[in-house]
């Protein structure tokens, strides 16, 4: 009997063991995002080409058409004016660490399209910028999206020129060449050249880097030159945000170890026909959360956004500026 007591005593403990490390992975995956950064480094070096999850098998980017993308969206939810989905990619595997972070996480990216008539796009945050999180700007503002504008200083104070409510509120930044704004309601993404050309008053705004593309062409830099000016060959956490010549907004954002090059996110933007495009803040500092009607807010964040303590690299990525989305019928 005595035997089979301590057997029982050690089974017990074993499973408790099991369920406290299942526990414990799950808590760092939540805080931390260990696996979705386990692709992250195990790729970030690769030369392999990225590949996306069709109905008739793996396709490598470049074979990919605009009816094989769209058909291949993972749908996770849809309403009037505003749709998101997810396309599963990968790369090849060579060696175990890829492998098994692949078999860890299964990447993907995020893909938002936004009609600019049933909803508004504006900046967000804190009074003097202090730092915030997606999350916290999309509760605030009762936002269906909020995601990570400008790039930030060792400080944490915005880089690049934000307008807000008609206002200039933060300066610009020298030579960065993206921008957000809206004229006359109307958002637009792209080079900041757009601002000369669309007339009327700024509303809102923020200044990004570097612009991809204008009138449906991509900036041979983003190409031939792309670590002269920016880390455009560094396969790492990616943003970007365009419009269609309908007006539609559409953003491309990675998800869970959904990390990808300059050139390849520009890739996807370009068969989604977006006609101009920027990239916004991503790499460690990416985070974006959205609701939809008669759900609850989900969230994305690259990194640990919630715990400052730690070693320098562990401790919480958050930023002074967001984009955020809201319902035309919903209030200022």
């Amino acid at each position: 009997m005595a035997v089979v007591r301590r057997k029982g005593c050690l089974l017990r403990l074993l499973m408790f063991a099991l369920l406290a490390c299942i526990a414990l992975l799950w808590t760092a995956d939540e805080i931390y995002r260990w696996r979705s950064n386990f692709v992250f480094w195990s790729y970030r070096e690769s030369d392999q080409p990225l590949e996306v999850s069709t109905k008739k098998g793996w396709k490598i980017l470049p074979d990919l058409t605009l009816a094989e993308l769209d058909s291949s969206l993972d749908e996770q939810g849809k309403t009037e004016g505003f749709r998101v989905g997810e396309l599963r990619i990968r790369r090849h595997s060579k060696s175990l660490t890829q492998t098994l972070s692949s078999a860890l996480c299964e990447s993907r990216v995020t893909i938002f399209l936004i009609s600019p008539e049933q909803y508004r796009f504006q900046t967000s945050f804190r009074d003097k910028f202090a730092l915030t999180t997606a999350r916290e700007r999309c509760a605030t503002d009762d936002a269906a999206l909020a995601i990570t504008a400008n790039f930030r200083d060792p400080q944490g104070k915005p880089l690049g020129w934000v307008y807000s409510k008609g206002q200039l509120v933060n300066r610009a930044f020298p030579n960065w060449t993206g921008a957000f704004f809206v004229k006359n309601g109307m958002p637009y993404f792209g080079p900041k050249s757009l601002m000369d050309e669309i007339s009327g008053d700024i509303q809102e705004g923020t200044q990004g880097y570097p612009s991809v593309m204008k009138n449906h062409t991509v900036f041979s830099y983003v190409d031939l030159a792309p670590d002269k000016h920016f880390d455009g060959k560094r396969i790492t956490y990616r943003a970007l945000a365009g419009t269609r010549r309908d007006g539609t907004v559409v953003l491309v954002l990675s998800g869970e170890g959904g990390v990808m090059t300059v050139a390849e996110i520009t890739s996807i933007a370009m068969k989604l026909q977006l006609q101009h495009a920027t990239l916004l803040d991503g790499g460690r500092a990416l985070q974006y959360s959205y609701q939809l009607p008669g759900s609850g807010l989900r969230h994305f964040r690259a990194f640990n956004t919630q715990i400052d303590s730690g070693p320098a690299w562990s401790r919480a990525q958050r930023s002074p500026v967001y984009i955020v989305v809201k319902p035309k019928n919903k209030k200022l």
